[in-house]
């Protein structure tokens, strides 16, 4: 995976996660050990997401590390 799919992977899918759960994001922010603004800042793809950023996340979130790395099914396959 290329950098640039790693750092529109992981956010895309925290955030689906995240819609999916009905979580709020400073809540999982908390849990991760992040605050909302990094977090906010990691969603938005303005910082790099750190593999000790997934970890924390995934744990957060309820997930597998690699659920955060599957890439969105691609429609009309």
């Amino acid at each position: 995976m290329s950098i640039a799919a790693y750092n529109a992977t992981v956010p895309n899918n925290v955030r689906r996660i995240l819609s999916e759960k009905g979580m709020k994001q400073c809540v999982v922010a908390e849990r991760a050990g992040l605050s909302n603004q990094q977090l906010s800042d990691m969603l938005a793809e303005r910082k790099i997401i750190k593999a000790c950023d997934v970890i924390a996340l995934a744990k957060a979130l309820g997930v597998r590390v690699n659920d955060l790395f599957v890439a969105a099914e691609v429609e009309g396959r």
